[in-house]
């Protein structure tokens, strides 16, 4: 249910494009020297989102640098960037990729996620020992989650609210692990701790049902050919003997997109409510222009190897 939140590249200029890879890439490199090599495939843009939007709070100045980098060997990285939210970011990245593991093993019986769990569980139990309150938060609402799944809930947002508490936490726990343990404090939010942390909780909360949301729209004919859960289906009664697929998605394609981008209306301002210091124009182009371009391909089932 990840890599929905990029960039748009084409409106960046060179030097944010630059920093954004900077960011991507230190997420990369994060994981790669704290954890090794192999968990480095958890790697997804939405990565790059959080840490640059916790950043972004910060007085401290991006410090970009260049090093050679597993994918390409041969030349240097122009711009890789280090900070405590890309930690921060890298960790979620992982903590996120075992709960797929392991629901991949579980719930569909996926023989290399039983292997790759063997490989995971050590870093798992670090990851698990730095940020317990986390995990346990994630833990409770992905039971919640596959609960309604098995019981094929047909309210919607019952549906996308157990995923939206996951990233309402991860978001709200970014802001208190680095800025109110002073590793990046910000002199002018040092009396505002609550009110930073619920924007970051909201940011996060309408982010995750946008995210789950556009998931299970991207699933509509692949959930249908297979059966598996998707709120839609059971939402708006799919009937495959009286309406086809197409038929499905023009049917509920106004309610949908209506539902969409009042998420990406929220988040926008809980945004304008922020004291954006850096990398505004970044953060700007992945939400106006990133997600709501990816709504309109995924609503207009564009070719996703035409999609950003």
């Amino acid at each position: 249910m990840l890599g929905y939140v990029k960039v748009f590249k084409p409106e960046l200029k060179v030097r944010e494009y630059e920093v954004y890879c900077g960011y991507y890439c230190g997420v990369c490199k994060s994981i790669g020297k704290r954890y090794g090599q192999l968990p480095r495939m958890a790697l997804s843009y939405d990565a790059a989102f959080l840490a640059l939007l916790l950043e972004s709070i910060s007085d401290d100045h991006d410090a970009p640098v260049q090093e050679h980098c597993i994918a390409h060997p041969m030349i240097k990285k122009k711009t890789i960037i280090r900070n405590s939210a890309i930690d921060y970011a890298a960790d979620i990245m992982l903590i996120l990729a075992w709960y797929k593991l392991l629901d991949d093993a579980n719930d569909e019986g996926k023989l290399y996620a039983k292997g790759t769990m063997l490989a995971f569980r050590r870093i798992y139990k670090k990851l698990r020992k730095n940020h317990t309150a986390l995990c346990e938060s994630i833990e409770e609402h992905l039971a919640e989650l596959s609960k309604l799944e098995k019981e094929k809930c047909a309210h919607l947002d019952m549906a996308t609210e157990a995923f939206s508490k996951i990233m309402e936490t991860i978001f709200s726990e970014g802001y208190k692990e680095i800025f109110k343990k002073g590793q990046n404090a910000s002199r002018i939010y040092a009396d505002s701790d609550e009110d930073l942390s619920a924007l970051f909780a909201t940011i996060g909360y309408h982010m995750g049902k946008w995210i789950y949301l556009i998931d299970a729209a991207d699933d509509i004919e692949d959930n249908i050919l297979s059966g598996a859960y998707n709120p839609l289906i059971y939402r708006y009664g799919f009937d495959p003997s009286v309406e086809s697929p197409e038929g499905f998605r023009t049917r509920i394609e106004e309610e949908l997109k209506f539902n969409l981008y009042h998420y990406l209306a929220m988040i926008g301002n809980c945004l304008d409510s922020l004291e954006i210091k850096k990398n505004k124009g970044i953060i700007d182009n992945i939400l106006y222009f990133g997600l709501n371009r990816k709504t309109e391909e995924i609503i207009e089932q564009t070719d996703p190897e035409k999609r950003i």
